[in-house]
């Protein structure tokens, strides 16, 4: 039989060679709590992981999680949480279109959430990291992620929810190494180096799945279910170009294996898909740089308060404004910046005056030198009219001057892409219920199919903030494995 195709496959057609309760295609942070959770249920639980080991994309990341309500963690910082708030801000921020009826839930049940991954071992220092960014330096275990920035700090009670396992920079590996331990330890089996093609159905419902390991075909029966949480797409260039064409030339925030398998086999079958236009953008622009200075296009132009999440105005710079963009700060500014927040990125471009600064970066004249006049006439008085940068961040630029290019951040030696400045990753996927039932275009589930992580659409709208992929994919992956787990 050919696995080149995505096309289902009859059981009558099938030589099973191995079975299990529920059966789990991709072993990242989704597939982790959704084989944990099966497993705990009391399931037969076998995992399919593509490559030589678990931890995909998740392991690599900087393993924030956007847990709040009232967490033990924003406690012992000192701040009152509750649901209400956090849904709040995360209804703006991660809208227009966010999924409300998953983002209630998920903001319901946070605290839970965050006890569930303290009781699986995941470290967390009850300290905060007091200044915008991605991700700390440091080992603070909770972090602001534009909460306390305009406009959401209108809209909500500004409280810090970015929540990192103990680890320094990406911790990614950390809260994996944690989770991966749980789903073994509650009996979850994993079979490395399989990549599923096809899923097999019997009258309409999905029983398994058939799988390439090297040069032979293997095929799983599964009794119960199987949850598909194989990573987005943003690795499928064929893909990206019919559904998310902004992250074309882009680098990918993935570890190469993000291809769409699991959407590509679901949707051959009839699944429906939801914001397959909707990604994450991260503009590799220093939070710490550019908060204490400013973000320009390439007319030479600020568009946003740059203390604001940084993916917010990444989204704003790549989607809505003409490049390249630059962060422009003052000697002073630079000063302020401990070195280990720098990111080891020194500025290219230096000059006493702007006009000077202007014609290295080839802006149009008396471009920067009238948005500076601006930003440093109102910034005297501690105001900021245009964007609503906060106070704190607000002080006169003086010369020297300098620009740095976001093509030299995480981003700019090519991860998996061109050294663009900017990087990225799709939150578009299958249609679920909040179970994780995959839906068909006419609306019903498909019987024995689930789905959560990227390789399902999940609390996001339009937007992204740091936490919600790793957060709402492990809090769905628990309920799909529940409800595979509970399948008659």
């Amino acid at each position: 039989m050919a696995t080149s195709s995505v096309e289902p496959v009859g059981a009558s057609e099938t030589a099973f060679d191995h079975e299990c309760d529920v059966l789990v295609v991709g072993f990242g942070a989704a597939g982790a709590a959704a084989a944990y959770e099966a497993a705990a249920a009391g399931a037969d639980v076998l995992v399919l992981e593509r490559s030589s080991g678990p931890g995909g994309t998740s392991a690599q990341s900087g393993g924030e999680l956007y847990l709040g309500g009232g967490t033990r963690v924003q406690k012992a910082c000192g701040f009152d949480d509750s649901p209400d708030d956090m849904y709040a801000f995360l209804l703006a921020a991660l809208g227009p279109h966010a999924d409300a009826e998953k983002l209630r839930l998920y903001c319901d049940g946070s605290v839970e959430h965050f006890e569930w991954f303290r009781a699986r071992g995941v470290p967390f220092k009850e300290s905060l990291f007091d200044a915008p960014g991605w991700m700390p330096y440091t080992e603070d275990g909770l972090m602001w992620l534009g909460e306390n920035a305009w406009p959401y700090n209108t809209i909500a009670r500004p409280v810090p929810r970015g929540h990192r396992p103990e680890a320094p920079m990406f911790a990614g590996g950390i809260l994996m190494e944690k989770l991966i331990a749980a789903a073994a330890g509650a009996g979850a089996v994993t079979h490395e180096d399989t990549y599923a093609t096809n899923l097999v159905v019997d009258e309409g419902r999905v029983v398994g799945v058939v799988a390439r390991r090297f040069a032979e075909t293997v095929a799983y029966r599964a009794r119960k279910g199987v949850v598909l949480t194989a990573g987005g797409f943003v690795d499928n260039e064929e893909m990206l170009a019919d559904h998310a064409p902004v992250l074309l030339g882009h680098d990918k925030i993935s570890d190469g294996t993000s291809d769409g398998s699991g959407i590509r086999m679901a949707s051959a079958l009839g699944a429906a898909t939801r914001r397959m236009a909707s990604v994450e953008i991260a503009l590799t622009a220093n939070p710490a740089v550019v908060c204490r200075g400013m973000l320009v296009d390439g007319l030479g132009r600020r568009f946003i308060n740059e203390d604001v999440y940084p993916g917010l105005y990444s989204h704003r710079a790549v989607q809505h404004q003409p490049g390249p963009y630059w962060a422009i700060i003052d000697e002073t500014g630079h000063d302020e910046i401990a070195d280990a927040d720098m990111w080891g990125v020194r500025p290219k471009h230096a000059a006493e005056t702007l006009a000077e600064l202007e014609e290295s970066l080839r802006l149009p004249p008396g471009s920067l030198e009238a948005t500076v006049e601006t930003y440093n006439r109102f910034a005297e008085r501690g105001e900021d009219p245009y964007f609503h940068k906060d106070p704190r961040w607000l002080r006169p630029l003086k010369g020297p001057f300098a620009a740095i290019d976001p093509a030299d951040g995480f981003f700019g030696a090519g991860r998996h892409g061109a050294g663009t400045g900017a990087g990225g990753f799709t939150l578009g996927g299958l249609d679920t219920t909040v179970d994780g039932e995959v839906r068909d275009v006419s609306g019903r589930p498909i019987p024995g199919l689930y789905a959560a992580g990227r390789t399902a659409a999940g609390i996001h709208g339009e937007g992204y903030i740091s936490g919600t992929s790793l957060g709402d994919g492990t809090f769905f992956g628990r309920r799909a494995g529940r409800a595979a787990a509970r399948t008659p």
